[in-house]
């Protein structure tokens, strides 16, 4: 016979089965018992649960830089204006066909979709920025590094259309100081876009003060949308495309839009083995996109500068 003084017996103080998320390195607690002393261990490792999707944010990201995409196919759109207009209503209108109902200040906002088109992988970035411009310099990184450009005002306030008319002519003065140090005859495709015009309201902004805003240029065009009601948004982001002489299947409606497990047969560019009515077009939203960082984005402007159209011909680093 064995006393209990002169065994070690340990016991679970929980004999339930771990559920399965709760492995080995998980928490475990145990009672010893020792010469009549009783004692409780435990040791603490990360809760597994989250370990999937740090799993899927590292995949994500070597996905996405496997890539190899072609500078020539890389492109950044910039959406700016006065807070409470609706930008990012409009940018979440256009990734994921929604908008929030409640309102939450933007300081800076980055998305980053996906398309493969016709055998080729192109990709779009869009910063929606911050209507109360606390850092000058940042704006003005914003607009040197952005090739299309979606400036909004709300149609019920005149001070959100006058800053559209700063915004328009700081604008082309940062592309053209730009420009004559590259040489390049640059357009800039820009959208002036008159939000919330589902509302009832006093129009502060009229059409004729618009018109000369515009002033017929043949790279800016005016559009009043409803981000709330998707009123005219696909057709100014597929004017803007236009413009910027991009894939017509970049547009709203005009490619599939496939979820992150389809990120591989993008990046493989074997799209012919999937059905679409709208053909060999399809895109997905990167849920883990990080803004390139701000030395990325100051040497990209650096070797335009200094290298001029010699950075056409190198590949697009992603950050």
């Amino acid at each position: 016979m064995t006393h209990s003084g002169d065994a070690r017996h340990t016991s679970p103080i929980n004999p339930q089965p771990a559920p399965l998320w709760l492995q080995k390195d998980s928490e475990v607690r145990t009672r010893t018992s020792q010469g009549g002393l009783e004692t409780i261990s435990c040791h603490r490792s990360t809760d597994l649960r989250v370990r999937p999707a740090a799993r899927m944010i590292k995949k994500m990201s070597q996905c996405e830089n496997e890539f190899n995409i072609p500078a020539k196919n890389c492109h950044r759109l910039v959406i700016m204006g006065s807070t409470k207009v609706g930008k990012t209503a409009i940018v979440s209108r256009f990734l994921n066909d929604r908008v929030e109902d409640q309102y939450t200040p933007t300081i800076e906002d980055f998305h980053r979709k996906l398309y493969g088109i016709r055998g080729e992988v192109y990709q779009l970035d869009i910063l929606d920025t911050s209507g109360n411009h606390p850092f000058p310099a940042m704006k003005r990184l914003s607009i040197l590094t952005g090739d299309v450009f979606i400036l909004v005002f709300s149609l019920d306030s005149r001070d959100s259309f006058q800053e559209v008319q700063r915004l328009k002519r700081q604008i082309h003065e940062s592309k053209s100081c730009l420009r004559n140090k590259t040489k390049e005859n640059v357009d800039v495709p820009l959208v002036i876009c008159g939000n919330k015009c589902d509302r009832d309201f006093y129009r502060e902004v009229q059409e004729d003060e618009i018109e000369q805003l515009v002033g017929g240029e043949e790279h800016c065009a005016y559009f009043e949308v409803s981000a709330k009601k998707n009123t005219n948004v696909d057709q100014m982001f597929q004017t803007l495309f236009t413009m910027a002489k991009l894939p017509n299947e970049m547009g709203p409606g005009r490619h599939c839009k496939v979820s992150l497990q389809y990120c591989e047969v993008l990046r493989r560019k074997s799209l012919k083995s999937k059905k679409c009515k709208d053909g060999n077009a399809y895109g997905v939203v990167a849920p883990f996109a990080q803004r390139p960082s701000v030395h990325s984005d100051l040497m990209y402007i650096k070797e335009k500068a200094v290298g001029g159209s010699r950075a056409k011909d190198k590949g697009c680093t992603i950050c």
